[in-house]
């Protein structure tokens, strides 16, 4: 059942029976004067049968066809046609009330909800030309009811409409967040790692010069197309589609990677999966976890200590559940990777750790050059998606705050809150 129209079928079940109320209550009062009074009793019978059935009928939703809708129609129609045989007819043409009343409307209201405003508008015409049948033709008297029924039609047509397509768009809305957000889930390992070691293929290539120098030029167009791949919502152009790799030259042999290249750096993937335990990923066995385990991130953190990093933690443990906590890990070495990166060779770290009372707090401030103004909008349009995605992506995923303040006299400061 869609979330949005099962409470418009639920409202025609409340006023179906509703109607039947009030038309009893007529009844009650007015059989006496009727021309066949054990008909009248017969007529209400139906309806309170038809009232169960039908109600019972449309709560499955695969029910809801033309079959069920169109014996709606019939059986509220022979009702309604019934009464020119047990009212008085002379009451009829003047405007007296019909068996069934309000109770009329209820398969208009059906057709509606099914259809829209154009099959409710349907069911009202017909219901109206049985109302014109039993009363003999329209008068001022007798118009009131055809109207009501054409305007409920199409009113609550529309309504259905409207409901169904905002449920729609809501189902949209959703599947292409949680799209981007597993895009995004994505492209950081994907920066954390990948993108990282072709980095420092290019850089080290080119240092060395030679073949290692075409190894390079080959790693760096392929850090650029795959930057684009992870940072567009389309798939690639044919001007950025990745090149393809050509066998050898006869007689070369094959190439061989140079030992400075095989290394990673401190600031590469390999540290920041040691750091978090993990690839930097949640997985869905951790999110479908009830109770994660706890861990302390004090020594995921501790490890970044070194001649120039400088990390100060409470003395007691700062317990997070283990996927936070791997992901709070890689979020500060993508951090700290930053500052070996761009903020100069002779850059101090600061790193602390703070638990507050709902949140557990972690700054990391280092004295380089800082970030210029609107850099970091810059380079997440170029695809650099390091404070981007590896850090505010993460904490924001985590229900966290990313803070970046920076200037070119004091440095940058990252401070990262996360709840507990």
């Amino acid at each position: 059942m869609k979330a949005l129209e099962g409470p418009l079928w639920r409202a025609l079940l409340v006023f179906r029976i509703a109607a039947l109320g009030y038309a009893a209550v007529l009844m009650i009062g007015n059989f006496q004067h009727y021309h066949w009074p054990l008909g009248g009793w017969l007529v209400l019978s139906v309806m309170a049968a038809w009232t169960v059935v039908s109600s019972l009928a449309y709560a499955r939703p695969e029910r809801r066809g033309w079959p069920l809708l169109t014996a709606d129609l019939v059986v509220t129609a022979g009702c309604l046609l019934a009464t020119r045989w047990i009212v008085q007819p002379d009451g009829l043409g003047v405007g007296a009330p019909t068996l069934p009343m309000a109770w009329v409307a209820s398969p208009v209201v059906a057709w509606a909800i099914s259809g829209g405003r154009r099959r409710g508008a349907i069911a009202a015409l017909l219901m109206s030309a049985a109302d014109v049948v039993v009363r003999d033709g329209f008068s001022q008297a007798t118009v009131n009811g055809p109207v009501l029924m054409l305007l409920a039609g199409v009113g609550i047509g529309h309504i259905a409409r409207l409901a169904i397509d905002a449920e729609a768009r809501l189902q949209r809305a959703t599947e292409l967040e949680a799209a981007t957000r597993e895009r995004e889930r994505l492209a950081r390992g994907i920066h954390d790692s990948v993108l990282q070691v072709l980095a420092l293929l290019q850089r080290r290539g080119a240092e060395l010069g030679g073949e290692a120098a075409e190894l390079g030029r080959l790693a760096g167009e392929q850090e650029a197309t795959l930057r684009t791949l992870v940072t567009s919502s389309g798939p690639p152009s044919a001007t950025t589609r990745p090149r393809r790799t050509t066998q050898p030259a006869a007689g070369r042999g094959p190439f061989r990677l140079p030992a400075s290249l095989s290394r990673t750096p401190a600031g590469s993937s390999a540290r920041i999966a040691k750091l978090s335990g993990a690839p930097g990923l949640l997985t869905r066995r951790d999110a479908a976890d009830a109770e994660p385990e706890l861990v302390d991130l004090r020594p995921l953190l501790d490890r970044h200590s070194t001649a120039g990093v400088s990390v100060a933690a409470p003395a007691t443990e700062v317990l997070l559940p283990a996927p936070v906590a791997a992901e709070v890990a890689a979020a500060v070495a993508a951090a700290v990777d930053n500052v070996h990166l761009h903020a100069g060779p002779d850059a101090k770290t600061w790193l602390l750790i703070e638990e507050l009372d709902d949140t557990v707090a972690i700054t990391i401030r280092d004295n380089g050059a800082g970030i210029p103004a609107g850099r970091l909008t810059e380079a997440e349009q170029a695809g650099r998606l390091g404070v981007a995605q590896s850090i505010r992506g993460r904490i924001r995923d985590l229900g966290g705050t990313t803070t970046v303040t920076s200037s070119p006299t004091t440095g940058t400061e990252i401070e990262l809150q996360v709840p507990r």
